[in-house]
């Protein structure tokens, strides 16, 4: 019932009460669909595209009802939202058959209501963009990665060629596999090869990867962690204004130093990304002699590890549009369905910064473009409690795992008869289907973007 009741909101909300403010890329989704299937121009094939050539699959998924409609396509899309969250519900609640009882324990719905929770914190933008698409394929890969990386690693690729930054999340899952290339990278592989394969066969190499430079011509987009002196310099002096990118129909910061501040963040995020990686191999280095043998090691080190590199992705980032905070959900709602210590403070955090997110977008947006100083603080806090979340991600993943022991989480050595059977039968079923794991083979466009009019086009293409 609570489900219903939160997708039946945030559905009203988008489609009915504030479908400007909530669902404007779904317009913009209904018209690149309608271009495609009345006037046979596909973004991505016909021309360079702001998302990756596999966003195609969502967007004509939504187009089931039409797309002469805003609100018919909107509605058919919030639908197919609700069909995926219940998805990842369904594994959040049988976390244990899914995962293994060796790596879970005892079955739990604490994952299950946190995630509801989120998605009802963060509002509209839980439903209404992309990121609503892959959030409950990263929860399904993260359950399933657990037991069986290879499935993890194809959901997490094909995620990547949905909206990116599922992809990131394939580093902790490669360290935490026993059998890396045959179980993360010979996947992750196949999925890219049938892609690539796909768009060169429509004629679309051109814009392959025209994803990746398209985000070159942002300038320094005023929800971004980065941004967050010049925004409150905006309330201080004339010389910091918040313009509309007429192109990209986004909100920037113009001023001193503001497009150095772009370059930068824009080169850190690749060094950012690089640093994440480097510290979750060393802490696997560490982790070496306990990772085969301690079921739960290994879960903590791929769940963590995977908030560490979505909170990096958001913090070193020029662009702060708001439905990123659906990255950070899916590692937090699944360490919970695991029953993994020293998370609540992790749950706490992230769903502050879901609720302040919504306060900032939809309903205080107008305010922060217009230099309202209440409006403006919200969003500066929610972008510390940002960072705040980055530190305390790399603090936990260097506690000892014998430190991070849940008292009502027995060890290995000290669980009863029947659960070191269960423990037993996962290894014994992992190793008849030869598909071991870190876990459970152990013991345990912009360019393309133009201007519509109102009654036809969309509204933006943030």
């Amino acid at each position: 019932m609570a489900f219903v009741a939160v997708h039946a909101w945030t559905l009203v909300l988008g489609v009915l009460l504030i479908p400007a403010r909530a669902f404007w890329d779904l317009d913009l989704y209904r018209w690149w669909a309608w271009q495609g299937l009345h006037e046979g121009t596909w973004q991505g094939i016909d021309s360079a595209w702001v998302y990756p050539p596999a966003a195609w699959l969502p967007i004509l998924g939504g187009s089931w009802a039409g797309t002469t409609s805003t609100e018919g396509y909107a509605t058919a899309w919030s639908l197919m939202i609700t069909a995926l969250d219940a998805v990842a519900l369904f594994a959040l609640l049988h976390t244990p058959a899914w995962a293994g009882r060796a790596t879970s324990g005892r079955a739990t719905t604490r994952g299950a209501w946190w995630w509801l929770a989120f998605l009802a914190l963060l509002g509209p933008v839980s439903m209404g963009r992309l990121d609503a698409v892959v959030a409950p394929v990263v929860v399904v890969a993260l359950v399933l990665g657990l037991r069986h990386p290879w499935l993890s690693s194809a959901l997490l690729t094909l995620g990547a060629w949905i909206k990116v930054a599922p992809g990131a999340l394939i580093v902790p899952l490669l360290l935490a596999a026993r059998k890396p290339w045959r179980d993360v990278i010979a996947p992750a592989a196949a999925v890219s090869a049938v892609v690539v394969g796909t768009v060169v066969a429509l004629g679309g190499s051109p814009y392959l990867t025209s994803f990746l430079t398209e985000q070159d011509q942002r300038g320094l987009q005023l929800e971004a962690v980065g941004a967050t002196p010049w925004l409150v310099g905006s309330l201080l002096t004339d010389r910091i204004s918040i313009v509309l990118n007429q192109q990209l129909v986004s909100w920037e910061l113009h001023g001193p130093g503001t497009q150095a501040a772009a370059d930068t963040i824009g080169s850190l995020f690749f060094l950012a990304l690089a640093a994440a990686t480097l510290f979750l191999w060393w802490r696997r280095h560490e982790l070496d002699g306990l990772l085969w043998v301690r079921p739960r090691v290994g879960a903590e080190l791929l769940v963590r590890g995977a908030l560490l590199m979505a909170t990096v992705m958001i913090v070193f980032n020029k662009v702060g549009s708001p439905q990123y905070i659906g990255w950070l959900a899916p590692p937090v709602a699944v360490a919970l369905a695991l029953r993994l210590p020293r998370w609540r403070t992790s749950a706490i955090l992230l769903a502050v910064i879901a609720g302040t997110t919504q306060i900032v977008f939809p309903w205080g947006y107008d305010g922060i473009t217009g230099y309202h100083p209440a409006n403006v603080l919200v969003l500066v806090a929610r972008n510390v409690a940002l960072v705040v979340l980055l530190v305390h991600t790399v603090v936990e993943l260097l506690h000892r795992p014998e430190e991070a022991q849940q008292p009502d989480e027995p060890s290995a050595e000290s669980q009863p008869d029947e659960s070191r059977a269960d423990a037993a039968a996962t290894n014994a079923s992992s190793a008849a289907r030869d598909v071991p794991s870190s876990i459970a083979s152990s013991d345990s466009d912009s360019s393309s973007v133009q201007a519509f009019d109102a009654s036809s086009g969309p509204a933006s293409a943030r």
